[in-house]
């Protein structure tokens, strides 16, 4: 079974349906998956549900840059969220300096896609995305911003 059907799968398990072409971003399966497992803070999921669509995607438009973005921001919280669960560990305890550079990478492309995409409010979400990165910076990467309490929760407009 390949990565795409094992996410398809995966996405029909959530009570997704196989995308329809031509449909809305928004009404989107794998779409919608994304925001359902990031607020069950299931962030690699998260990232592999909308990496399906990504692929998908010309690699010049404006969506790729989109669905990139959003892909970064949840490795950042994959990050975030290793560093959080074992702090003390070789490897994830170094997970915050990468976090800060999959902020940035997401926020750069998020930035000129103007205030709304896709029943998102990509404002508010910058705006959380440099607020993490900047308590870690400013802690020189020793304080992580993220725990299962303060998670930030994404919701679409529609």
């Amino acid at each position: 079974m390949s990565k795409g059907e094992r996410i398809s799968q995966f996405v029909r398990t959530l009570g997704g349906e196989e995308a329809k072409t031509g449909g809305a971003i928004a009404d989107h399966p794998y779409y919608r998956a994304f925001f359902r497992c990031w607020n069950e803070l299931r962030y690699y999921e998260a990232h592999d549900v909308l990496e399906q669509v990504w692929l998908k995607t010309t690699t010049t438009s404006d969506d790729a840059q989109y669905f990139k973005g959003l892909i970064q921001a949840a490795g950042a919280f994959v990050h975030l969220q290793k560093q959080f669960e074992h702090p003390t560990h070789p490897k994830h305890g170094r997970r915050l300096a990468p976090a800060v550079r999959l902020f940035r990478l997401a926020e750069k492309n998020l930035a000129p896609l103007g205030a709304e995409r896709h029943a998102f409010d990509l404002v508010e979400f910058r705006e959380m995305l440099d607020r993490n990165a900047a308590v870690i910076v400013e802690s020189e990467h020793k304080i992580n911003p993220w725990s299962p309490e303060t998670a930030p929760h994404l919701s679409l407009l529609k």
